[in-house]
């Protein structure tokens, strides 16, 4: 037991040793040419630093002053933009909207209350292009014109969709139940008119009428003139001709008359003393065709009055 503290003893006193010596290390005086480093900025740099700061606090508040300017000024909102809204169905532009650029959409339309009115200082121009980006169809609407330029123009009735205008390379169909020209001048057609049907207005003239050349009626089953409650007249310059090559010139009437036809005489006195008093004549013909009067008689006088047939 002894022992044991004596070790005990001895030990602390190695220990206080020890601290002793270490503590006379660390108090011992320092050479006098060691140099200090001080840690941190000081001086110039540290101001620069204060600057660099203080600069980037500004412009902080000034972006952020402006960003909060713009949003004032443009009216953003959660839906959208001043006049611009963002809608499940798409995009939607309340009041003029001024486009600078090339706008790609797949449809526009107005509201149901409003038109829709696109407007330009020069012209307007829709152009429709294919998935190559190809123009294939393009409607321009300028100050002197509307040119549209596609493979087929068509304009369909807003009912039933039926065609009522198609146009292209080949042919112009119109699909309307009537076709009216309202000019003064009528129709002008630069060549021939296949129709079935013409007719004028109720209580209105139809007049076919060529001021400077021939007018032709043609149709391979016959032309029927028709003139059911009314007259019907032809007049010419010259010659009037009826012609029927296979068939037969066919006047059915109550009365026909011919009138202006030349009248021939006898070359004996007394047929022309009687001539005067003359009121019943005879209907004669020429070897060429032509028909004129001869007095009649107790029998034919064709044949005494055929001196007629030699003139023009």
């Amino acid at each position: 037991m002894d022992r044991s503290t004596n070790l005990d003893i001895e030990e602390l006193k190695m220990t206080r040793e020890q601290y002793i010596l270490a503590t006379q290390q660390n108090n011992l005086p320092r050479a006098e040419n060691a140099q200090l480093y001080p840690v941190g900025i000081y001086g110039w740099r540290k101001r620069c630093l204060y600057f660099f700061v203080l600069l980037l606090l500004v412009t902080m508040i000034v972006n952020l002053a402006m960003t909060i300017w713009i949003l004032k000024v443009m009216n953003f909102t959660v839906d959208g933009m001043g006049n611009l809204r963002v809608t499940k169905k798409g995009i939607r532009l309340e009041g003029i909207s001024e486009f600078l650029l090339p706008l790609y959409v797949k449809e526009i339309h107005s509201r149901k209350d409003s038109p829709l009115v696109l407007q330009s200082d020069r012209n307007v121009t829709v152009n429709a292009r294919n998935h190559m980006g190809q123009l294939t169809g393009q409607l321009t609407v300028g100050a002197d014109a509307v040119e549209a330029q596609c493979k087929r123009f068509e304009v369909r009735a807003s009912e039933d969709g039926r065609v009522l205008f198609s146009a292209d390379e080949d042919e112009i169909t119109i699909g309307a139940e009537k076709l009216k020209v309202t000019g003064t001048e009528g129709a002008v057609f630069g060549h021939s008119v296949e129709t079935p049907h013409i007719r004028a207005e109720p209580s209105q003239d139809l007049r076919l009428e060529s001021p400077t050349r021939s007018l032709i009626m043609e149709a391979p089953r016959g032309v029927q003139v028709s003139a059911a409650a009314g007259d019907f007249k032809a007049t010419c310059r010259k010659e009037l001709h009826l012609q029927s090559t296979e068939g037969e010139i066919f006047l059915n009437a109550d009365t026909i008359r011919l009138g202006n036809l030349p009248t021939a005489s006898f070359s004996s006195s007394s047929s022309s003393s009687s001539n005067s008093r003359q009121t019943v004549y005879e209907l004669c013909v020429c070897p060429n065709g032509k028909l004129y009067l001869s007095p009649a008689g107790v029998g034919s006088t064709c044949q005494s009055s055929s001196n007629i047939c030699l003139w023009n």
